[in-house]
């Protein structure tokens, strides 16, 4: 029997997912777990920069059977990507089955992130993992050079950090990005689940909107968070009325470690009990 967690992510698409399902994999490492993500570079990255020791690409949630086995547990964050006809059969497949948003909240945080840095920077911008659209590239090429740190994002196209470098008092390299979100006093970012992290970190984030996407997920959490937000259309409108929300920053709703202990029990228990049992299953005349 074996745990498995499942994160949509892809180039196009980003990687809270796999942000917020490796911090979860993480808290249920004694599990021995494997993170499936639908991309294998995701599950690279992940158990690069994430923490995460066994990770493979399935492509999509409709693959998991392919890797899995009848009983085995899964927690999934999967962006509705699986109906409810497939959410129905995966109930029946798995003795333990988990839905982020549901089982486990969408702002869960790793918990390193609630080990605050001595080390601070003043402010620096984390746009997205993903600009697949050249969205934020071009933002930033029609404005003008602007005395703020810029963290690259993981899916950015190689060669575009060189023009960035144009517009931004500095470019720090997607590896550095757990320190930088530890680090950072005022983060402006357009990634929810930075927003999560950032507060967690004892640190102040800032929301832009991104004009490339509709449907934005788990927006609410920003209201729930009281988090300041800003619809501009251009790169300096946004970074002027940053330094405007710095100078008076609201009060903040303080972020909780999520308490995983019950899921983590029932795991651990069913684990346990299967290997009381599987000598048997495994014994031939």
């Amino acid at each position: 029997m074996q745990l498995y967690l499942y994160a949509k992510s892809g180039h196009s698409f980003g990687l809270e997912n796999v942000r917020r399902v490796s911090a979860v994999y993480n808290m249920l490492k004694n599990s021995d777990p494997i993170l499936c993500t639908a991309d294998y570079r995701a599950a690279t990255f992940a158990k690069s920069e994430l923490g995460v020791q066994k990770g493979v690409g399935v492509d999509v949630i409709g693959n998991l059977p392919n890797v899995m086995e009848r009983g085995d547990m899964l927690i999934y964050d999967d962006s509705k990507e699986a109906s409810q006809t497939m959410q129905s059969h995966m109930k029946d497949f798995c003795t333990h089955l988990y839905k982020m948003g549901d089982d486990i909240p969408f702002d869960v945080v790793d918990d390193k992130f609630f080990e605050h840095s001595k080390d601070k920077i003043e402010k620096a911008l984390f746009f997205s993992d993903d600009d697949y659209a050249n969205w934020f590239y071009e933002l930033s090429l029609d404005g003008g050079k602007h005395d703020l740190p810029l963290l690259l994002g993981h899916y950015f196209f190689l060669g575009n950090d060189d023009k960035l470098k144009n517009h931004f008092s500095d470019i720090i390299e997607d590896e550095e990005y757990i320190d930088t979100i530890k680090s950072t006093k005022y983060l402006l970012t357009s990634s929810v689940n930075s927003c999560m992290e950032s507060l967690a970190s004892g640190n102040n984030p800032v929301y832009f909107k991104r004009g490339d996407k509709e449907n934005l997920e788990n927006i609410d959490l920003l209201e729930k968070y009281n988090i300041p937000t800003i619809d501009k259309n251009d790169i300096d409108s946004i970074i002027v009325n940053f330094e405007e929300i710095i100078l008076n920053y609201p009060k903040t709703n303080t972020i909780e470690r999520f308490d995983i202990g019950k899921i983590k029990k029932e795991i651990t228990d069913t684990l346990e009990k299967f290997k009381l049992i599987q000598p048997s299953l495994d014994y031939k005349f």
